[in-house]
């Protein structure tokens, strides 16, 4: 027991040390200037380039957008996501060596090239997240935290992160145990996931890019702006166009839908009106419900 306290303990003084490296020097391996930057940039080809010009820069929501930022990717580790995670992942290997067990590594590819490894990772994690996503919308218990992230009234790329913090637990619950039996061989792989946050950034954009041929491969704004369209064609009761990254696999099973030009149309649920647009009533509104 008091491995696990310990454990406890020094992940809330030992990520917040990881901040502030992280704060203080700024690095090609850093996440949290990469996420800087890579906001930046995507705000700069709205403001360029805007898809609807009459939507202001900072859009409606736009600040509490920028918020759930910093809170889902640094202040929810911080107050205790990060320390709950690594009991839980000092748990599971205990558990396996009751039975004699190391690791649950299946799949050695680490002798792969790394272009290869993060290939496969990229292409795992994506498929997962595809499937959460559509239980997501399918699933009543899942739908009320999803909400949260449907709320968007209008699009910008920080409505990417406008989601609530349950959904980073149900996504990672998921992914933990496919991804721990894949034997990576590297430990910077926060490129495949820089590389989803920019594919996030723009599919949230206010641009009008869909990639030509490519849109078959990668979700893009002119797509995903379906995603959050609050009238729900009788052939898609549950929503359409699930993909994170790539619209792939939307596209190989039936889930993409894009009739038209969508850069006007109405976003959000049935019964949006009255939803709270405030952070903390966000927050509590699904367990209310």
């Amino acid at each position: 027991m008091d491995k696990y306290i310990d454990i406890f303990l020094n992940s809330f003084t030992g990520y917040f040390n990881y901040l502030v490296e992280e704060i203080q020097n700024p690095s090609w391996t850093n996440y949290f200037w990469w996420l800087l930057g890579l906001s930046f940039l995507v705000l700069i080809l709205e403001i360029l380039i805007p898809w609807r010009k009459d939507q202001k820069i900072f859009r409606r929501g736009f600040w509490l957008d920028v918020f759930y930022i910093f809170f889902n990717f640094f202040i929810f580790s911080l107050i205790g996501y990060n320390a709950i995670s690594n009991i839980f992942v000092e748990l599971f290997n205990d558990f396996l060596n009751l039975f004699g067990i190391d690791n649950i590594v299946a799949f050695h590819i680490q002798d792969f090239p790394v272009w290869l490894q993060l290939l496969i990772m990229f292409l795992v994690a994506d498929f997962i997240q595809w499937n959460v996503h559509i239980q997501l919308h399918k699933q009543p218990w899942l739908w009320k935290f999803h909400k949260v992230h449907h709320s968007v009234k209008e699009m910008g790329f920080a409505a990417q992160f406008r989601f609530h913090f349950m959904e980073t637990i149900v996504y990672k619950s998921v992914q933990y145990l496919p991804l721990a039996m894949i034997g990576f061989g590297i430990e910077a792989f926060f490129v495949v996931h820089m590389f989803g946050v920019l594919i996030g950034h723009l599919n949230h954009a206010n641009l009008s890019w869909d990639y030509g041929i490519f849109k078959y491969i990668f979700n893009n704004p002119k797509m995903h702006i379906w995603h959050h369209s609050k009238a729900l064609p009788k052939s898609h009761p549950y929503g359409m166009n699930f993909g994170l990254s790539l619209s792939i696999w939307d596209y190989l099973f039936g889930t993409a839908h894009v009739p038209k030009d969508g850069r006007d149309i109405e976003l959000g649920f049935e019964n949006d009106e009255d939803y709270p647009q405030d952070f903390w009533k966000q927050l509590k509104q699904p367990f209310k419900e």
